[in-house]
């Protein structure tokens, strides 16, 4: 099973979504931004080294959010989920097609991964991370 990490990254009470680009069956859908855990590598350590690569800024790593385990026809993907702060540096997009800013509310306007759905219907049943 892979392991992988997401962002729930919130800034002036929105939440950041990131839209995958590429050629695989997940290309054009929505994410929490992350990405696989190295070897020797902590899920908090992955997600300040994914937001420096995909992003440019530097993050902070809060609690534990959410896991989602779903099973695509590749394998079987275990999505770890943590509350992240931006801390720093100058925001850019280095690694998906686009990035949007959003209310609770708007979650549900987007096609997520199916990997990412459980965690934005958590999100959509609790309270804003702050």
């Amino acid at each position: 099973m892979k392991r992988v990490t997401a962002a729930i990254l919130v800034h002036n009470d929105r939440i950041l979504i990131a839209q995958r680009k590429g050629t695989d069956d997940l290309s054009g859908k929505w994410e929490f931004p992350g990405g696989k855990i190295e070897n020797n590598e902590s899920p908090q350590q992955c997600l300040i080294r994914e937001m420096q690569e995909e992003f440019g800024i530097d993050a902070v790593v809060g609690d534990f959010f959410g896991e989602s385990i779903y099973h695509y026809d590749t394998g079987a993907v275990q999505l770890l989920a943590y509350h992240t702060f931006w801390e720093g540096g100058s925001f850019s997009l280095n690694a998906h097609a686009a990035v949007r800013w959003v209310s609770l509310n708007q979650l549900q306007d987007f096609e997520f991964a199916p990997a990412d759905i459980p965690l934005v219907e958590k999100l959509q049943n609790s309270r804003m991370p702050t």
